[in-house]
C-alpha cells in the first residue's frame, strides 16, 4: 500500500512548505514540507532548496513511514486509514500505543480520544496547529471510503 495523491496533498497541507531552512517549534532545522535530512545529512541553518527538490525529499521521506504503518499495523486499513496514519506517522515518527490501539481492534471513540488528545505540543507548549491536525488525521482515518 502506498500513500494515495490525496493523502499525500493532506500531509503537505499541514507540513507546509518552506524553501529555505527554519527552526520547527521543537527546535529542529527544517527545510521542503517537514524534512529535517537532505539527503544522509540533517538540515543546516544557511540550506536553501528548489520546489523541484522539495517535491523530491518528501517522496524519499515517506517511504520509511509507509513501511512502518504497514510493519507495525496487522490488521487490514482502507485508503483513508492509511493516509492518516501515514500523516501522523510522518509527524510524529509513529506510535506503538496508535498501532496497538488499532490492531486490538478498540472501539472507534477509543482511537478517536487518543488519536486527539496525543501527540499535540511542541517544546512541552500545546500547538493549536497541532491540535487541529491531529483532529484532521482522526476525521481522515474515520472517513468512509
Amino acid at each position: 500500500m502506498k500513500t494515495s495523491q490525496a493523502g499525500k496533498n493532506f500531509i503537505q497541507q499541514f507540513e507546509g512548505l518552506r524553501l529555505e531552512a527554519y527552526q520547527c517549534p521543537a527546535g529542529k532545522w527544517t527545510i521542503g514540507f517537514g524534512n529535517t535530512q537532505i539527503g544522509d545529512r540533517l538540515v543546516e541553518a544557511d540550506d536553501k532548496i528548489t520546489l523541484s527538490e522539495a517535491d523530491d525529499l518528501f517522496e524519499i521521506a515517506l517511504i520509511p513511514y509507509e513501511r512502518k504503518v504497514l510493519q507495525k499495523v496487522s490488521t487490514p486499513l482502507n485508503q483513508n486509514q492509511f493516509d492518516a496514519l501515514v500523516s501522523h506517522t510522518y509527524n510524529t515518527g509513529g506510535s506503538d500505543i496508535l498501532f496497538a490501539l488499532i490492531n486490538q481492534g478498540a472501539k472507534e471513540s477509543e482511537i478517536r480520544q487518543w488519536m486527539e488528545t496525543s501527540h499535540i505540543t511542541g517544546n512541552g507548549a500545546v500547538l493549536n496547529g497541532l491540535i487541529r491536525r491531529r483532529k484532521a488525521e482522526s476525521e481522515l482515518y474515520f472517513k468512509a471510503m
